[in-house]
């Protein structure tokens, strides 16, 4: 199987955020988990709500689903071992280092921040170049350390924005 089509089966099985709710829940507590353990914390997370909060049927809900479609799925693809009442990641799994590019409601994607970011850049040299950004108060080598110094801390804070939004990482899945 090519890198491209194992990639596509990879994002397939994360599409459905359930089972990235329970990858995401065992990368964090890196061990073999309960089913009923895995149940109640994907339950509360659908349901924004704390795990003493969640109701039986809100519980059994989602243990059926786990049990009877998202578990099997996720042992067919090699992700986890299942015995029916406890999990446990594959080595395949613990080594799927997944970063999701969740863009909040109130933000705008990486990428087009650096496309803004980018244009900024191009005003301003595109101003140095026709000589109307004014030189004298800041000089053009200030002008170029000035929009570098934007992209450096740019990728500082996007490289850390990263890191914490890999499954298994934060407290809540993205």
């Amino acid at each position: 199987m090519g890198e491209d089509s194992n990639r596509g089966e990879i994002f397939d099985l994360l599409s459905n955020h359930r089972r990235r709710y329970a990858i995401h829940y065992c990368k964090r507590e890196n061990e073999p988990v309960t089913l009923g353990d895995l149940a109640e914390h994907v339950a509360a997370w659908e349901l924004d709500k704390e795990v003493q909060e969640l109701t039986s049927a809100e519980r059994k809900r989602v243990y059926t689903s786990l049990q009877q479609t998202h578990l099997p799925t996720l042992e067919r693809a090699d992700m986890i071992e299942f015995d029916d009442r406890t999990i446990e990641l594959t080595d395949d799994a613990t080594e799927l280092d997944v970063y999701l590019d969740v863009v909040p409601a109130d933000s705008i994607p990486w990428g087009m921040y650096y496309l803004g970011l980018t244009g900024v850049g191009a005003i301003v040299m595109g101003g140095l170049w026709l000589e109307v950004v004014p030189t004298e108060t800041i000089p053009e080598l200030g002008w170029a350390t000035l929009i570098f110094a934007l992209f450096a801390v740019s990728a500082i804070v996007h490289v850390g924005q990263s890191r914490r939004m890999r499954l298994g990482e934060m407290e809540r899945p993205p």
